[in-house]
């Protein structure tokens, strides 16, 4: 009997349902906190064996080791948090960029430590987008700023719903 992990983006939160039988496996149960809410079905991470190979030509961080990675992750974590989403304020934003820019080392092309040096200073976020806005195109700076944003629209970790649901009670 399988337990299926469904995330829910409105609320935030994962939620596991038992399923008896394996004809739920491509059904989408309701949300359990408002049912007008929709589950996104994902992957749990305890079923995930090995590494798969992923592309690599665009990821900045390619070849970091994953202490590394994960290190940057962990001093970022209450950084990201505490940046408003629509209105992220420069500075917040040129430490984190800096941070990972210092973890890419000679990755980097000079004129992203440019704009992160720009906005630790508190220039404006937009002007400096408009400015730079091909900055990488394809390359490193543009994968970087795609890392970025991903960052701090999932900075917050979601909420691990502890009830185990029934499946067949939530599925119409």
């Amino acid at each position: 009997m399988p337990i299926y992990e469904f995330y829910c983006p409105q609320n935030n939160t994962v939620y596991q349902f038992l399923a008896r039988t394996l004809a739920y496996r491509d059904k989408v149960p309701a949300c359990p906190d408002n049912p007008e809410f929709q589950l996104q079905k994902q992957i749990s991470r305890f079923a995930i064996i090995g590494k798969a190979k992923e592309e690599t030509e665009n990821d900045p961080f390619a070849g970091l080791d994953d202490s590394q990675m994960e290190a940057l992750m962990n001093s970022m974590e209450g950084e990201l948090g505490a940046l408003d989403d629509e209105n992220p304020d420069p500075r917040q934003l040129g430490s984190l960029m800096r941070k990972m820019t210092d973890l890419m080392g000679d990755k980097t092309p000079p004129e992203l430590r440019e704009m992160v040096k720009r906005l630790e200073s508190g220039e404006d976020p937009e002007k400096l987008e408009a400015e730079f806005g091909d900055i990488g195109e394809g390359g490193e700076g543009d994968a970087l700023f795609s890392q970025v944003k991903k960052m701090i629209k999932g900075a917050r970790q979601p909420i691990r719903n502890p009830k185990l649901y029934e499946m067949s009670e939530w599925v119409s």
